[in-house]
């Protein structure tokens, strides 16, 4: 491997006699307003938008119970049930934000949001390093304005913590073994990657960061790079973080290790529909779907890669005249998520999001080498298209605030509210199946019945009770609820039916 001085930028090779790649001071004004304006349409949305079915609000209340239980080695999925589903990083981070700034919206997701941030703070200063301040501030605001990384970058889940911990693994790898003169930090910081990963959900994080990696040194025989990393001290830094979580929570919870590296790392892969998920189903679909799903994920700018593609000829100069290996990094790097779970038997849109930073970075490296200085039509496109999807997002934030069922969100914030406004002493309950937004808002007060014996216990319990019902049950249970219960109407997307008194007797 020959080792070059990554603080030249790449692109200051220009292409024939194409002037480099440089911004005016406006389109720098442009951008960094636009950083600011989507950071503050972010943070109204993290406040305003309620916890949704599933997968957020299930997390969210897994952390609630965290923070009520004082449980901090076993999330709980219910009250004494064992989350053995993911480790618990995220679960950590949304429960320490509640403990500071109060059980909510903001408290759950504002640690969360961090992670998006840093993982945008990562992007921008490797690329800065590596080409240029310029595509680096392009970098940043692309990122964080793609579809999905914009939406996950204060979502109550495990993906955007996983990738804040493979975006600095990436990041650490390259700096340290391309640069001779980058300082040791580098290596450890590799490592530190890994236990993000490892903690925020599992051997997967490994696998999508040692994957691209390998196959970078054996495509390009780099195998002196492996002489760069720490691989003694780092590799005991990594399990210091890591292990004792994992040896704790078996110890605590017999059973976890079994389900979680078997269960949800090689059955949840290979087996369409996986049953033997404890905490919900399998996400069976098409094969492949997940590259379908990627240009999805890089909404708007997966346009602007479509014009890279007419560029075939002047993107193979660059390619392969790149010395140092950074356009087949970032290639396999943003391919990695696709190439492991294209046969995976079920998937999410979610498992891209470990991509998207690295094709954000090969976008803007490939577009500003190939281009050159941007012309008007290409500022005005992509001016449009910030300002097309910035809109987008801002209305979508009003409207979760002013006036959320126009958005049909699956969350029961306003039923829970509505019946505490009711009678702040009725008990709720959950026809049929279990509600994880009722359960949040209800702070865990919200049995799941499912017989009609349970119906007529509700009317000699000696409480006040609510019985909420999904539409496509309510022709069944109806009979068993009209002479002690009133239709209060549907709030969200389910009804609420309310007992007449406490002891259930007709008015």
């Amino acid at each position: 491997m020959v080792a070059l001085n990554t603080d030249i930028p790449i692109n200051s090779r220009s292409i024939g006699s194409r002037t480099p790649f440089k911004l005016a001071l406006s389109d720098r004004r442009f951008l960094i307003t636009a950083i600011f304006a989507l950071f503050v349409i972010r943070v109204l949305f993290m406040m305003w938008l309620p916890f949704t079915d599933t997968t957020e609000a299930r997390y969210a209340e897994i952390a609630r119970k965290m923070v009520e239980t004082g449980d901090w080695i076993t999330p709980q999925f219910d009250y004494g049930v064992p989350f053995w589903g993911k480790p618990p990083l995220h679960t950590w981070l949304s429960a320490l934000g509640m403990k500071v700034f109060g059980v909510g919206e903001f408290g759950g997701r504002a640690f969360i949001y961090l992670t998006g941030l840093a993982s945008l703070g990562l992007t921008g200063t490797f690329m800065k390093r590596h080409v240029g301040k310029d595509e680096a501030l392009l970098a940043i605001v692309a990122l964080f304005s793609s579809a999905l990384f914009f939406g996950a970058s204060a979502f109550v889940m495990t993906d955007m913590v996983m990738t804040l911990g493979i975006t600095l693994s990436m990041v650490a790898f390259y700096t340290q073994v391309t640069n001779p003169s980058a300082v040791r930090v580098w290596g450890h910081l590799f490592f530190v990657g890994l236990a993000v990963g490892l903690l925020a959900k599992g051997p997967v994080a490994f696998v999508l960061t040692l994957m691209p990696i390998t196959l970078w040194i054996l495509i390009g025989r780099r195998w002196s790079s492996l002489k760069a990393l720490p691989w003694l001290t780092g590799t005991a830094l990594m399990l210091v973080l890591t292990l004792p979580w994992y040896i704790a929570a078996e110890i605590k919870t017999p059973g976890f290790l079994n389900y979680f590296i078997i269960g949800e790392h090689f059955e949840r892969f290979t087996v369409p529909g996986w049953d033997g998920d404890l905490y919900g189903t399998g996400h069976a679909r098409a094969k492949g779907q997940i590259w379908i799903d990627w240009l999805g994920a890089f909404m708007p700018w997966t346009v602007f890669a479509g014009w890279l593609l007419l560029r075939g000829k002047s993107v193979a100069v660059v390619v392969t005249g790149d010395e140092r290996g950074w356009y087949s990094y970032l290639l396999l790097w943003a391919l990695a998520p696709m190439l492991l779970f294209t046969p995976s038997a079920n998937i999410l849109a979610a498992y891209t999001l470990p991509a998207i930073p690295a094709t954000v970075l090969l976008l803007v490296s490939l577009w500003a080498s190939v281009q050159g200085a941007p012309s008007r039509i290409t500022k005005a496109a992509f001016a449009g298209s910030l300002l097309l999807v910035g809109g987008l997002f801002l209305a979508i934030t009003v409207l979760s605030h002013v006036s959320p069922d126009t958005l049909r969100l699956k969350s029961q914030k306003a039923m829970v509210a509505e019946a505490d406004q009711i009678d702040p002493a009725m008990h709720l309950n959950y026809w049929g199946r279990r509600s994880f937004s009722t359960e949040f808002y209800s702070a865990g007060q919200v049995p799941v019945i499912s017989d009609q014996d349970a119906i007529a216990a509700l009317g000699a319990n000696g409480v006040r009770d609510a019985l909420i019902v999904r539409p496509d049950a309510l022709k069944g249970v109806s009979a068993s609820l009209e002479d002690d219960f009133t239709n209060q109407g549907k709030f969200g997307r389910d009804f609420l039916f309310v007992e007449r008194s406490a002891s259930g007797e007709k008015q």
